[in-house]
């Protein structure tokens, strides 16, 4: 389904990946307010608010970085593919910002309380959850 012998579509997905991961570092620290880095794990309404909030800019700034890559490069991506990709990666971003998931599914891993709570543990963990949805949301992007 995916062969491709010239490599095509291995070099969209290394360009795709690259530009969500960098559109990524620059949403989740630079564009994400101060109120959203405080709030959206919050419960109730003010919390998801905040998050979908942050999740639009994110996803704003991903969509920037990839117009941005199409317009530089030449790149042909399928508008249709783009959209998935940038669904599974604002899904997959709100489910971990809101905090309780990740931290549920760290649990039932065994991971370290201390570790999660004073260790850096749960950044850790959200930067790898959201790193290894960007892998697949640029699978999709690419296709």
């Amino acid at each position: 389904m995916f062969a491709d012998p010239t490599g095509r579509h291995a070099a969209a997905f290394a360009a795709v990946f690259a530009a969500l991961y960098a559109a990524h570092q620059v949403a989740d620290h630079w564009v994400q307010t101060q109120h959203q880095a405080d709030c959206k794990g919050e419960p109730g309404w003010a919390g998801r608010l905040a998050c979908a909030a942050h999740v639009a800019a994110y996803t704003l700034t991903a969509l920037v970085a990839l117009v941005t890559l199409i317009l530089a490069t030449g790149l042909r991506l399928d508008p249709w593919g783009v959209g998935v990709g940038l669904t599974i990666s604002a899904v997959s971003h709100y489910i971990a910002d809101r905090r309780t998931p990740l931290r549920r599914l760290a649990e039932l891993l065994g991971k370290d309380p201390m570790w999660l709570t004073r260790g850096g543990g749960m950044y850790a963990l959200d930067q790898a959850w959201h790193y290894g949805f960007l892998f697949v949301a640029a699978l999709m992007a690419a296709a």
